[in-house]
């Protein structure tokens, strides 16, 4: 199972607007992905983690292009204007 571990990059973590665009990249992907063991089309889910700006999580799935997607969006600052 291919597996990255990234940085999380948004300002306020994964917490609401990145989760929900995370996930909703994660659901039209077509392929299994999680984000510490959860999955990641699930907002919610996502935001139980708790992960901040700074920490490392670890993103994995069924396909290493899945994989490198939520990961590229983990890494982003989706909080950003």
């Amino acid at each position: 199972m291919p597996s990255k571990s990234v940085v999380v990059g948004s300002a306020v973590g994964l917490h609401a607007r990145p989760a929900a665009i995370i996930s909703e990249k994660a659901g039209e992907l077509g392929s299994e992905v999680t984000i510490n063991g959860v999955d990641a089309s699930s907002s919610l889910m996502i935001m139980t983690l708790g992960a901040k700006n700074g920490d490392t999580v670890e993103v994995a799935g069924d396909d290493q292009s899945a994989v490198d997607t939520i990961a590229g969006l983990v890494e982003q600052d989706l909080d950003a204007d």
